[in-house]
């Protein structure tokens, strides 16, 4: 199984940006797709973006479109999430998730879409 340990989390002004990176176990990680997900306490994870094997697709969700951008490094088993002008609503625990059967639907992502999570790293933005 894939293991996935998320960092750069961090507390930023908004407006400001920071980056996200995660770093998976294993031999495979080409073959399998990747995701950023976020949570904040009381509500449901949401879905924040996402990218194949190869890198040749990504997925954003509507709320951060435009401010985020998702990408991999298949050589050093690396996905990244640079979030640029951020909102004091993109305050969550942000999670990585992987999974090699990922087929996304015209329902949406979701997280049950995803086998394998990260730990999760604290972003907070302040105004």
């Amino acid at each position: 199984q894939v293991q996935l340990v998320e960092s750069g989390g961090g507390l930023v002004q908004a407006g400001g940006s920071l980056r996200l990176s995660c770093a998976a176990s294993g031999r495979t990680f080409s073959s399998y797709a990747m995701g950023w997900f976020r949570q904040v306490p009381g509500q449901e994870r949401e879905f924040v973006a996402a990218i194949n094997g190869n890198g040749g697709l990504t997925y954003y969700a509507p709320s951060v479109k435009g401010r985020f951008t998702i990408s991999r490094d298949n050589a050093k088993n690396t996905v990244t999430l640079q979030m640029n002008s951020l909102k004091l609503e993109d305050t969550a625990v942000y999670y990585c998730a992987t999974d090699r059967f990922f087929s996304p639907s015209v329902a949406g992502i979701q997280p049950t879409d995803f086998g394998s999570w990260g730990q999760g790293t604290q972003v907070t933005v302040s105004s």
